[in-house]
């Protein structure tokens, strides 16, 4: 099994172009999943069949965890052995006909308006972190971006004269973001008076720096945006990821189209972009409801 979870992991790093995380997580799951079929004297991927795989998942429901953690594992297993039918080691999926649990999808958290600008007013633009606080945040609301991509963000990534983004998203795909002309006035002031005085080696070439003169990384960003959020005394927690959501929701409240909004955030599949306007739908209601005299 370690054998071909070696060559698995391969080629998900080389041919589709996984992240680290991704790896990690698929790795994680085949890994507990074998030690199931050891308890079970199962060695070979040949001698697994549609009840181990059965068994396996109800033992993780008796453990108590999560229909999303079992629907991860279902994934995790039917694309192991998918590759493995690929590779003419085994005929057929055991885990192809397996159900995976149904996942109730909640809504993500998103902020008004009002509760961003109370966020993006919090850095102060009076020395070197809070120029790059202000553009830092005022970049992921302005261009819905992931903290994994901004965190991975060279200068040369950032076009201010025609006010756009070039980013590496999942897979390393690449793609063209727009940016408000407010994100690009900060990005500018970073760039001219913050960065330059907090670089340490002139080959670096990272966007965004720590207070080493090194490229930021994203437990750096969490606490600096955690920081922010409890001055700014928001109810519930905030992360990137939020401001993510809020820009999305934001757009398709405004009137942008959900094609465009998949393409700016960079979705395959833009069933993943629909849940957002699930959120806007529900803001039309509540304003509805408070403002028609008949509601």
């Amino acid at each position: 099994m370690e054998h071909w979870l070696e060559k698995y992991s391969h080629y998900l790093a080389v041919e589709k172009g996984l992240s680290r995380n991704t790896l990690d997580s698929y790795r994680r799951d085949l890994n507990n999943f074998f030690l199931f079929l050891d308890r079970e004297k199962v060695s070979s991927p040949a001698d697994v069949n549609r009840d181990l795989v059965t068994r396996y998942l109800l033992s993780l429901k008796e453990a108590g965890r999560a229909a999303s953690t079992i629907s991860r594992n279902v994934a995790s297993i039917r694309s192991f052995f998918n590759f493995l039918v690929q590779e003419d080691l085994i005929e057929d999926n055991p885990a192809q006909l397996v159900k995976a649990p149904r996942i109730e999808k909640k809504l993500p958290r998103v902020l008004t308006t009002e509760e961003v600008d109370r966020l993006l007013q919090q850095p102060r633009d009076d020395g070197q972190a809070g120029l790059r606080d202000k553009a830092m945040l005022e970049l992921l609301y302005a261009s819905g971006i992931r903290v994994s991509e901004l965190v991975s963000l060279n200068v040369t990534d950032f076009s201010p004269e025609v006010g756009y983004l070039r980013c590496r998203g999942k897979g390393m795909k690449e793609r063209i973001v727009p940016v408000g002309s407010v994100a690009v006035k900060c990005v500018n002031e970073y760039l001219h008076n913050s960065r330059q005085k907090m670089l340490k080696r002139k080959e670096e070439k990272a966007l965004f720096l720590n207070h080493h003169g090194r490229r930021l990384t994203r437990q750096g960003l969490w606490k600096i945006l955690k920081k922010y959020a409890r001055q700014s005394e928001l109810n519930g927690e905030v992360t990137p990821h939020t401001l993510r959501h809020s820009f999305a929701t934001h757009l398709l409240e405004n009137g942008a189209d959900l094609r465009s909004v998949q393409e700016m955030l960079g979705h395959s599949d833009i069933s993943t972009t629909q849940i957002y306007t699930q959120i806007a739908q529900r803001k039309i209601r509540e304003v509805y409801d408070k403002t028609h005299p008949r509601a």
